[in-house]
């Protein structure tokens, strides 16, 4: 017997295949994997990389700016500042093998920016072959969730354990830290310092330092006086931005959407800490991928700057070269 099929459903499909031409194409369509890298390439002996892997605000699912996350690269050692949602992917996407990022660097509790962390405990471990410890630097109440996480994981660890993963690579070492230098190998520094997340506290920004480049990542916060101090004389620095128009133009709790822009910068006023700290090359990330941000920073800054970019690329050498994922 034939089953009913829902008039709507029907318009639907017939919709569908007027616009593709074939159920085959549309299917092929929605089933093609993300584009990656052939192989991924490492900076040059005497560069300072920065990866936008992932450049969203906020919690929201979004697929073309995936959660906030950026790994930063030079002499060997990757590190990675924040685990927000699609970290691993992006990370598998740059041919960057899991195992092999073992330092993460969280700027706040907040989900979108710790969402993925779990992903890259247990498949760097299991599935990539990490046999070194997870290390974990973060704001009071980082062990603690990290702690958490294992015990929530208990299960699964315990059965992978049993066929031969290794005990090492799902240790956990963590630390909450305070202001101040918080990691140092060969030459490559990482300095933690406060920002103001509002009630949201403490909030970390950190600056990065390697044979003299330099970069800052200011974390989720307000206009932030410490933030100008500990990022002066960078090479570039990594800002977030809230554009205020749109969100009280789009919302429907006005009430809401203020008390979110009172936690974060807007264009102007992130064009104002460009202004002052000079650097070589501003780029916006936990920031809306529009032409309005840009439009608003340049009312305040006019030197060098590039919007919010999944997979952007920033290699930090004599020259500043900035690299779209594809080219």
């Amino acid at each position: 017997m034939a089953k009913h099929v829902a008039p709507g459903v029907f318009a639907c499909v017939v919709l569908l295949l007027h616009q593709y031409g074939s159920l085959a194409t549309l299917a092929a369509m929605q089933m093609q994997p993300l584009p990656s890298a052939k192989v991924y390439l490492p900076p040059t002996p005497d560069t300072l990389r920065v990866v936008l892997l992932g450049s969203a605000s906020g919690p929201p699912v979004d697929l073309s700016q995936f959660g906030i996350s950026t790994m930063v690269e030079a002499g060997g050692t990757r590190l990675l500042f924040d685990c927000g949602r699609g970290a691993t992917i992006r990370l598998t996407q740059l041919g960057v093998s899991l195992a092999s990022v073992s330092r993460l660097f969280v700027t706040h509790l907040h989900s979108d920016h710790i969402i993925q962390i779990p992903d890259l405990l247990l498949v760097g471990w299991s599935s990539s072959g990490r046999t070194e410890p997870l290390q974990v630097w973060g704001p009071d109440g980082t062990s603690d969730m990290m702690e958490a996480l294992q015990r929530a994981y208990a299960f699964d660890i315990g059965m992978r354990r049993l066929v031969g993963a290794p005990a090492e690579g799902i240790r956990v070492v963590s630390r909450d830290v305070k202001e101040g230098t918080v990691f140092e190998k060969d030459g490559l520094k990482v300095t933690a310092f406060l920002v103001d997340h509002g009630r949201v506290a403490p909030a970390l920004g950190y600056r990065v330092d390697y044979r003299g480049r330099s970069v800052a990542l200011s974390g989720d916060t307000r206009l932030s006086e410490n933030l100008v101090r500990h990022a002066a004389g960078v090479d570039v620095v990594v800002h977030e931005v809230v554009d205020a128009i749109e969100a009280r133009a789009t919302t429907r709790n006005p009430a809401r959407a203020e008390e979110a822009i009172a936690l974060h910068t807007t264009p102007d006023q992130v064009g104002e800490v460009f202004s002052r700290v000079k650097p070589r090359l501003a780029v916006y990330s936990h920031a809306p991928a529009t032409a309005s941000v840009i439009d608003q920073t340049r009312k305040t800054y006019t030197g060098p700057l590039q919007g919010a970019e999944d997979l952007l690329t920033i290699d930090i050498g004599d020259q500043i070269a900035v690299k779209h994922f594809g080219q």
